[in-house]
């Protein structure tokens, strides 16, 4: 074991035996070298016939893992790395029958996807169409976006649902789940939900996986919400117990998602487990670690780099002069370097984080205008900036699941077609054959590229090849025009990169569509990072960290957000600022304007936030 590199501290926790572990790790204290050291020492050094299950919460850190461990060779082949969604995929994909889930689940990761089938679901209840039958188009928005939120709410809690029942909403939520269940289709809640339910009403179930992972290693404990915990909880049983969590309350962000560190108070509480705590900070500088001090006065650092860095305010007259002040340092950072950061800065050496998206756009103008380059990563979903990619993933979705209705109808309407007409499709060879006489009969030459491509993917049946169909469409690619030509290589690129990491994923599942569908769906392909400054925005730059970090838009309002009522709600928002805060390496820069354009056209008078007041860098 390569302990070298631990410190005493790093140590007892990767020597940690039997029984369970609570391990409190602040931003920069190695937590995931700590977690892959201890998944090493389990696997080479601990006797029997066993497997190791380690959950994180974000692909880059699994990624990450799995490269640390790519040395041990025969042994890494006895560890599952990814997420706790990851995770509950491969269990409903081989053991799900018993709680309806006949096939590798197909997920409905997009929002509007899901609203769409909530909508189905409404037009065919006369009860629940009546509910909406005044309301205007806003009012009908707002309350089908409540009706998901309550639908959500009582899937993410399995063991308190009474607490959420309000009028209407159990039939809200049967109307939802058979119109999934009809396009052979789950949401992200159902992973943890029919998990939870295969694992308690089926006992020797639990049991197996407990047999076969002899130890449990979770990352980002802090971000656990009751579902996740109530799986952990059915998995182990009673009496299982070796099982490390590793999360700091501190960095608890995910409210909205309904997760909570009091989980891991409850971890300790429920598992009788030993705490230990990782206080040093080897990734940020005596500026930076500081500025975090000052947002939360319970952080504590032993162990510090021996590098100063440098906090700084810049102050913009409004959001376009506070953009420019930023892309400023960032163009001196990059022309003359900082001798703080070693080697060359790049533009993917600086992020721009903001508490919204709203407060990233100036940003985004001002660093165009230079020609920088940057990257936006503002979300999970997929978003392809090609028609013909778009159309090309919405058949691959029908082509791995022929009883998805929702998205044969979306293609549909972008064919202005009948793909599968009066004919019921219950194969992928039917879903070629339709797509292929749907082509015949049209003039559009996108709609044959798709088609084509699809159908030569679907000739190769004795291996799944995604590459002769990206070939396809990268030859009718070149024969648009430049600018739909860049568009499609452009997301070409991409899809290739998820492919590559499909085929590169450590799933014990044989290579299918399905498959690399619900591996998109999850994240669980596509890399992180992308060669730019990164715009971000506070809760996508998680997990993440940069040498130069500008956080933006500090003003009351918008950081902390004007909805932020409550002591709750407040100290969430200052969880949100320490985050962000950490995610900086050696330079950090808080920036605010004192005047500011609203959406709706009217100019505000800004209040520099509190965070910076605390900080002491407020002007």
């Amino acid at each position: 074991m390569s302990e070298i590199r631990l410190s005493d501290a790093q140590k007892r926790v990767v020597r940690h035996g039997e029984g369970a572990l609570l391990v409190i790790a602040g931003p920069g204290s190695g937590k995931t070298r700590v977690l892959t050291e201890r998944v090493r020492r389990l696997l080479t050094e601990e006797s029997g016939h066993f497997r190791v299950l380690a959950l994180t919460f974000t692909n880059k850190a699994a990624n990450e893992m799995t490269e640390r461990l790519s040395d041990l060779k025969e042994s890494r082949q006895r560890a599952f790395i990814g997420t706790i969604h990851g995770f509950c995929l491969d269990v409903l994909s081989d053991r799900g029958k018993l709680v309806g889930v006949d096939t590798l689940p197909q997920i409905f990761e997009q929002a509007q996807d899901r609203k769409q089938i909530l909508i189905q679901a409404v037009n065919e209840d006369p009860l629940l169409s009546e509910e909406l039958l005044e309301l205007d188009s806003k009012e009908r928005n707002q309350r089908l976006d409540q009706w998901l939120r309550g639908i959500s709410i009582l899937k993410s809690h399995p063991l308190s649902q009474a607490d959420y029942t309000e009028p209407l909403l159990d039939r809200i939520y049967d109307g939802y789940n058979a119109g999934l269940r009809a396009c052979g289709a789950y949401d992200f809640d159902d992973l943890l939900l029919l998990t939870y339910q295969l694992f308690t009403d089926y006992p020797k179930i639990a049991d197996f996986y407990r047999r076969l992972y002899k130890y449990i290693c979770i990352d980002e404990a802090q971000d656990l919400n009751e579902a996740q915990y109530a799986v952990l909880r059915a998995l182990c049983g009673s009496t299982f117990k070796n099982v490390m969590i590793v999360g700091d309350p501190k960095q608890s962000i995910y409210g909205f998602n309904t997760s909570s560190p009091a989980y891991l108070q409850a971890f300790k509480s429920d598992f009788d487990a030993v705490e230990m705590e990782l206080k040093e900070n080897f990734r940020s500088s005596r500026a930076v670690v500081e500025v975090a001090k000052s947002l939360d006065q319970r952080y504590t650092v032993e162990g510090i780099l021996p590098v100063q860095g440098e906090a700084r305010l810049l102050v913009g007259d409004d959001e376009d002069d506070e953009a420019n002040k930023i892309v400023d340092e960032i163009d001196i950072l990059l022309t003359s370097g900082h001798p703080d950061i070693e080697g060359t800065i790049l533009p993917s050496s600086c992020a721009i984080l903001g508490r919204t998206r709203f407060v990233l756009l100036a940003a985004e103008r001002a660093l165009k205008a230079r020609k920088i380059p940057y990257f936006k990563r503002l979300s999970a979903s997929h978003e392809y900036e090609s028609k013909v990619v778009d159309e090309f993933q919405l058949a691959l979705r029908v082509f791995a699941n022929p009883r998805d209705s929702l998205h044969i109808a979306a293609l549909n309407k972008k064919w202005s077609c009948s793909i599968a007409g009066d004919v019921t499709l219950n194969s992928p060879s039917d879903v070629v054959n339709a797509m292929s006489k749907a082509a015949l009969t049209s003039n559009n030459q996108q709609c044959q590229a798709v088609a084509n491509a699809v159908s030569i993917i679907h000739r190769n049946v004795q291996r799944l090849d995604l590459m002769p169909g990206i070939i396809e469409l990268e030859k009718f690619a070149d024969n648009c025009n430049e600018e739909e030509r860049r568009a499609i290589r452009e997301d070409l690129t991409v899809l290739r990169e998820e492919w590559d990491q499909y085929l590169r994923s450590d799933s014990q599942q044989s290579r299918t569509i399905p498959g690399f569908m619900s591996s998109m769906a999850l994240g669980s392909s596509g890399k992180t990072i992308k060669n730019g400054v990164a715009l971000l925005t506070v809760h996508s730059s998680k997990g993440l960290e940069f040498d130069a970090v500008f956080l933006a838009g500090m003003v009351e309002g918008v950081f902390p957000d004007y909805r932020a009522k409550g002591k709750a709600k407040l100290e969430e928002e200052q969880r949100n600022a320490f985050v962000a805060v950490t995610r900086s390496k050696r330079l950090l820069f808080m920036s605010y304007h004192r005047h500011r354009t609203m959406p709706w056209g009217d100019s505000w008078f800004s209040t520099p936030s509190v965070f910076l007041r605390n900080a002491g860098l407020s002007s």
